[in-house]
C-alpha cells in the first residue's frame, strides 16, 4: 500500500449522484447537486469502490474515467508532454496508485474532482482561471496558479473563452482540442451547454469556432467522449446556428 503524505486531507466526502468532493466537515446537502448527506461516501470508501482506468486517445494522451461510473462521471485527460506528464481536469475519485503528474490544468471549477488530494499526494501544481476561484464550489480547493487570459505551458495552448462559466478555458495540444462540456453530445444533436448564460456562451462559442478553424484539430475530447475533429466542427457549427 502506498503511504499518504503527511499533509494529505483526510476529511473528505464524495457525492454519489454527482461526484462532487466536499472538503472538511460533512455538509447536510451537496452544494453542487443538492443531494442529501445519506448519498455521500467517505473518500476512503470511494477509493475502495471506484477505480480510475485509462483509455488511449492519441499518442501521448489517455482518457481517465472511474469504473463503476461515479456520479455524472466526467473524464479527465493525461498528456505526456516533453516537460513531463500533466492532467486536463481531475477525476472525482482519489486512487493513490495512479501515476503522478506535475501539473493539473482545469477547464473550469465543476471538474476539480479530488484535485486537492492529488495535489497533496504528488505536490502537483493546480492551474485554474482566476474567475473560477470566486465560486463557492471552488473555495475549499487549493490553487497554485489562478491565471488570467491565454497562455502556453508544457507545449499546451490555453484559451479563456468564458461562456459556460466566466473563466472557462479550452486547451490545444498537438492536434487535439480539449473542450470539456462546452457543447454536447458529440453528434448532430449537439447543443451549447444549457447551464449557461445564452449571450455569454454564444460569444465564447464564436471564439472557440475561430480557434478550431485555425487549428483544425484531428480529435476533440469532451467531458465523457472523444470525437473526430472534422465531425465535431460540423456538429459545433450546427449548435451555434441553432443557438443564434
Amino acid at each position: 500500500m502506498i503511504d499518504l503524505n503527511a499533509n494529505f486531507p483526510l476529511q473528505q466526502w464524495v457525492c454519489l449522484p454527482c461526484g462532487y468532493n466536499m472538503i472538511g466537515k460533512m455538509p447536510d446537502v451537496c452544494p453542487f447537486c443538492g443531494a442529501r448527506h445519506d448519498k455521500f461516501v467517505s473518500w476512503e470508501a470511494g477509493e475502495e469502490t471506484y477505480r480510475v482506468g485509462s483509455t488511449p486517445v492519441a499518442e501521448g494522451i489517455t482518457q481517465l474515467k472511474s469504473s463503476p461510473r461515479l456520479g455524472l462521471e466526467h473524464a479527465c485527460y493525461r498528456i505526456e508532454t516533453a516537460d513531463g506528464p500533466v492532467w486536463i481536469d481531475c477525476p472525482s475519485a482519489f486512487n493513490r496508485t495512479l501515476e503522478p503528474v506535475s501539473d493539473i490544468f482545469f477547464t473550469h471549477k465543476d471538474f476539480m474532482g479530488a484535485s486537492n488530494q492529488y495535489r497533496a499526494q504528488w505536490d502537483a501544481k493546480v492551474h485554474i482561471h482566476q474567475a473560477e476561484t470566486l465560486s463557492p464550489l471552488a473555495a475549499a480547493f487549493s490553487v497554485d496558479d489562478a491565471f488570467t487570459g491565454d497562455f502556453t505551458s508544457h507545449g499546451i495552448e490555453a484559451f479563456q473563452i468564458g461562456g459556460h462559466t466566466s473563466g472557462f478555458t479550452v486547451y490545444f495540444y498537438s492536434n487535439v482540442l480539449f473542450a470539456c462540456d462546452f457543447a454536447f453530445p458529440p453528434n448532430k444533436a449537439m447543443r451549447l451547454n444549457p447551464f449557461s448564460d445564452k449571450t455569454e456562451i454564444a460569444a465564447g462559442g464564436d471564439r472557440l469556432l475561430q480557434l478550431a478553424r485555425e487549428r483544425r484539430p484531428r480529435l476533440v475530447t469532451g467531458y465523457n467522449f472523444v470525437v473526430d475533429g472534422d465531425d465535431w466542427l460540423g456538429f459545433f457549427e450546427g449548435a451555434l446556428k441553432r443557438a443564434a
